[in-house]
């Protein structure tokens, strides 16, 4: 007894298939996503990293036109 292959393909290699097809497409997609996501966040970053720098840069300016603060005075400990 000899088992003989069918013409056709089976209808689970046909499944098996289209499985694997939508899995490299959604695959696709995945990736394409996270890396437009990693480009999103990149933007991101550099906004506020130009934002804090200029605050900064203001910061600097504004204490460098600021006297310096005079010192503190102690306080005495209360005496008995």
């Amino acid at each position: 007894m000899s088992a003989s292959k069918s013409a056709g393909p089976s209808p689970e290699s046909i499944a098996r298939a289209a499985r694997q097809r939508l899995a490299a497409e959604e695959g696709v997609r995945a990736i394409a996503d996270v890396e437009r996501q990693g480009v999103e966040l990149r933007k991101n970053m550099a906004r506020l990293r130009e934002l804090r720098e200029a605050k900064e840069a203001a910061d600097a300016a504004i204490a460098a036109t600021l006297p310096p603060p005079a010192p503190k005075k102690r306080a005495r400990k209360p005496s008995r």
